[in-house]
């Protein structure tokens, strides 16, 4: 399993600082949000140069309000731009953020972001010819220098989105799903429409809030506001539901560096292959924290070295 940062933007200065420790760390990929503040792909572009093997990943752009077509103009050049190192996560975000805010019906979900990924592969070629029931691409793109295509990602949680992720897509990235949900539901669905699309092996990337601390009472109430907004939405609900949470503040990785090494390492037993990691606490417990992801990091890497060299 690999190692990497989940991150919020807030400062573009920090996110250019975090993406530059991270590569120097030996961290494999680092995993942006993308909400109602930066643009995420807009930052990568502008900070994520200058680096060489650091992956860089959007967790995840909603598809409702961004055509097709126009995500893959962006992911394209922002591709470009970093040397080939994007992941482009997706994800169809939720009713209550896509209707009242958007205006836009999210009745089928599935049946758009099926269709919204078969146009949105055909874009990233720079060809597309596509038309579906609710998603329509036709058109070129003339994009010079022959960017590579990045990686496709989503943010499948039920059977449903986790079965044509697999069928379409190069992976998923979650969020709110632990290791009990990753093992019985999202890895063996996923692993299976791959499979039987032909497909190779999916990526699994796991995104969990984590905290080293000596105090995690303390700490997993301090984070209660901020994951509590994931506590009523359906499609959170059911993967709380599912791990037996009430909150989903239970959700987050919370104790000393051993415990929360072994928390980390069942959620690779469950099938990731990456687990990126959320900083959150003191600035003292998120250094620790830190210390402790590239530390796996490091050991990650040796032992796959050491693979390689048998």
């Amino acid at each position: 399993m690999q190692y990497g940062i989940f991150s919020h933007i807030e400062q573009i200065d920090e996110i250019e600082q975090l993406l530059h420790g991270a590569e120097a760390d030996g961290i494999a990929s680092v995993w942006l949000t993308q909400g109602f503040g930066h643009d995420a792909l807009t930052v990568i572009g502008a900070v994520g140069r200058g680096l060489s093997r650091l992956r860089i990943g959007t967790a995840v752009v909603p598809v409702y309000p961004r055509h097709a077509m126009a995500l893959a103009q962006q992911a394209l050049t922002t591709n470009m731009l970093i040397g080939g190192r994007l992941v482009l996560g997706v994800g169809p975000s939720h009713p209550q953020v896509v209707e009242p805010c958007w205006g836009m019906s999210y009745a089928r979900p599935v049946r758009y972001m099926r269709e919204y990924l078969a146009a949105l592969n055909g874009a990233l070629t720079q060809r597309v010819r596509f038309s579906g029931e609710v998603v329509t691409a036709r058109g070129d793109l003339t994009i010079a220098g022959d960017p590579p295509v990045p990686a496709v990602m989503v943010s499948a949680l039920g059977p449903k989105m986790l079965e044509l992720t697999g069928e379409l897509a190069a992976g998923t990235v979650t969020w709110m799903v632990g290791p009990r949900t990753l093992a019985e539901l999202t890895v063996p669905a996923i692993t299976a429409a791959a499979t039987g699309a032909g497909r190779p092996a999916p990526e699994v990337v796991v995104t969990a809030a984590v905290c080293v601390t000596d105090d995690p009472r303390r700490a997993r109430a301090a984070i209660d506001p901020v994951l509590g907004w994931y506590d009523d939405k359906p499609s959170y609900r059911a993967m709380l539901d599912r791990e037996g949470f009430s909150r989903a503040n239970q959700m987050a990785i919370v104790g000393d560096a051993a415990e929360v090494r072994a928390e980390i390492g069942r959620y690779e037993a469950a099938g990731a292959t990456t687990f990126a990691a959320q900083l959150y606490g003191t600035p003292q417990e998120r250094a620790a924290t830190r210390a402790l992801v590239g530390e796996l990091a490091t050991a990650s890497a040796s032992a796959g070295a050491t693979g390689a060299d048998l």
